[in-house]
């Protein structure tokens, strides 16, 4: 598999605080990374320098050949580099499929090539529906769904902006145990079924475990593990810093 998203010496600050010091990392077309780490490690800043929420001072981030550094959010977006949000936001104000369509009109449609229109725009919208198990609410308003299904939309709006690498950041907090299984099983397929790339982001370690090919460990802006899941987790530093032992 070639690196579909590379990262080198990243360094972000916010004022005198230093967020990410030298961060660098790879991640390979349609590989399941697990990212974790403790509160304040520098895991969301990460991910918005990745995805173009923040601009950072030092480093560089490729993704699919391309050096991004400067480039807005939705610029990233349209190359193929999608992301959920911890707390998700959907658009209240109108469905569940009327949801989807916003990415798909202003994310696909404005890569070049064929667009989505008329009947090939709600088949699309119907089967992301039907590919995360919300066709059956197509019609409900955002604020009528069930926690895990509102976890499940915005995994589907990401996914309609068709991308090479989904960033999940915590799309499982506040979910029952067997809901957590429930969406492992999502993200899992959809890596396999479409391909994508997958960074997880999460601080429920059964899920990282059993989702992850690869764990990143950061701990203070710093990464002091990266490698096999089962080996990251029992060395000493990774024991100390974030697992409490």
């Amino acid at each position: 598999m070639s690196d579909l998203l590379t990262i080198d010496d990243l360094s972000k600050h916010f004022g005198g605080f230093v967020a990410l010091d030298q961060v660098s990392l790879t991640v390979k077309t349609g590989e399941r990374v697990g990212l974790i780490g403790p509160n304040g490690s520098g895991k969301s800043t990460l991910v918005n320098c990745i995805c173009g929420a923040v601009q950072n001072e030092e480093g560089s981030v490729h993704f699919d050949g391309r050096r991004i550094n400067g480039l807005l959010a939705h610029q990233r977006t349209r190359l193929g580099l999608a992301r959920t949000f911890q707390l998700p936001r959907p658009f209240v104000s109108v469905t569940v499929a009327e949801n989807l369509r916003v990415p798909l009109l202003y994310t696909v449609n404005a890569r070049s090539g064929a667009r989505l229109a008329g009947a090939t725009l709600e088949r699309r919208c119907k089967d992301l529906l039907s590919l995360v198990g919300l066709a059956d609410k197509a019609a409900q308003r955002p604020t009528d769904l069930t926690q895990i299904d509102m976890r499940k939309l915005e995994l589907a709006r990401a996914m309609a902006t068709a991308p090479k690498l989904l960033i999940a950041d915590e799309a499982m907090a506040g979910l029952s145990h067997s809901e957590v299984d429930e969406i492992v099983d999502l993200l899992l397929r959809l890596n396999a079924e479409q391909g994508i790339a997958i960074i997880l982001i999460e601080h429920i370690m059964s899920a990282v475990m059993r989702f992850s090919q690869r764990l990143i460990v950061l701990v203070s802006g710093h990464k002091i593990a990266d490698g096999a899941p089962r080996e990251v987790v029992r060395q000493p530093e990774v024991e100390r810093a974030y697992l409490g032992q």
